[in-house]
């Protein structure tokens, strides 16, 4: 069992990009915080860089090499879910990806559990509507945009159907319920701005990139809310 303790242990500092308290993991795996410090002391004994400061917490040093864990019942349902959410809800390519990967995990979880994977009766179905379909027409160009940091000049009508030209930073892209929401740091009025990508007209590429700059981040939007 403490085995299994220690590779979770390993596998919540993975998917984290900040420290984590030990009160934190303690709640999380639900163990006392005594058994946490134990854990971690037995972990950086056998090599694992962790590293570990009173007052602000655990963090798995960067670029250490985690071999990919099993997946629990749990697991397996989210991320059937989530792939079947993405292959309803996003552009053609974002959808192939999706059950791409699908099917990768199906094949590395072993014959019996991948069958048992490819078939858990858990489906998405995305309502459908024009709203859809006119956000799909941008999304492959907003989320390479995304990744290379392009700066965008779009042509956007709000909900009051005024029309505006703006050049953006995109940051992140949101999806909700009926529509997909692009967060950006709209250069023309130096804030961050929402737009609704169902509601952007045209895109085109600024033939520039930008740098991520600490207040224009796509986190310190977040931090904005309330």
């Amino acid at each position: 069992m403490r085995t299994f303790r220690l590779f979770a242990l390993l596998d919540h500092l993975r998917g984290r990009t900040e420290p984590v308290s030990a009160e934190i993991l303690a709640q999380e795996l639900s163990v006392s915080v005594r058994t946490i410090y134990r854990d971690m002391a037995t972990l950086q004994t056998m090599g694992a860089p962790i590293r570990g400061e009173a007052g602000i917490g655990y963090q798995l040093e960067k670029g250490y090499f985690l071999p990919p864990l099993h997946f629990d019942p749990d697991e397996l349902d989210a991320l059937m879910l989530g792939t079947r959410l993405i292959a309803t809800r996003g552009d053609d390519d974002l959808a192939a990806a999706a059950r791409r990967v699908s099917a990768k995990i199906s094949a590395v979880i072993g014959h019996d559990k991948g069958e048992n994977y490819s078939r858990l009766p858990l489906r998405a179905v995305a309502r459908q509507n024009p709203e859809n379909d006119k956000a799909a027409e941008h999304l492959t160009l907003l989320r390479v945009a995304l990744r290379d940091k392009a700066v965008l000049q779009i042509r956007y009508c709000d909900l009051q159907d005024k029309h505006s030209q703006r050049t953006v930073q995109p940051l992140g892209l949101t999806m909700f319920d009926a529509v997909w929401l692009l967060t950006v740091w709209c250069e023309d009025r130096s804030d961050f701005r929402n737009l609704r990508v169902d509601r952007i007209e045209v895109i085109q590429l600024a033939g520039r990139l930008f740098r991520t700059e600490r207040g224009k981040r796509f986190e310190d939007y977040l931090k904005t809310l309330p």
